[in-house]
């Protein structure tokens, strides 16, 4: 397996491990998973193709959903509520 993928299925082990902790200690954890995503999808990208990187985004979309909608109505000058 390439170092790309090594990496990508430490990312979502990693990625489930901060899902079981609690809500106020998601956010460090799952904002430095959110922000070595897309460097991680490009080293995919280089080394396996579009298809591989479209799957890795698709995978990135499903598990860090309602944290890119929360960040969407940010930018959109909304004040979404923070779950507790």
């Amino acid at each position: 397996m390439s170092w790309s993928l090594t990496l990508g299925c430490l990312w979502v082990l990693a990625g489930t491990v901060v899902a079981f902790l609690p809500m106020r200690y998601q956010y460090v954890p799952g904002v430095a998973l959110l922000l070595a995503a897309p460097v991680l999808i490009w080293m995919i990208a280089q080394d396996h193709g579009g298809l591989m990187a479209g799957l890795a985004a698709f995978a990135l979309i499903s598990m860090f959903r309602n944290p890119l909608k929360y960040f969407a109505a940010r930018l959109m000058g909304r004040k979404p509520e923070v779950p507790k």
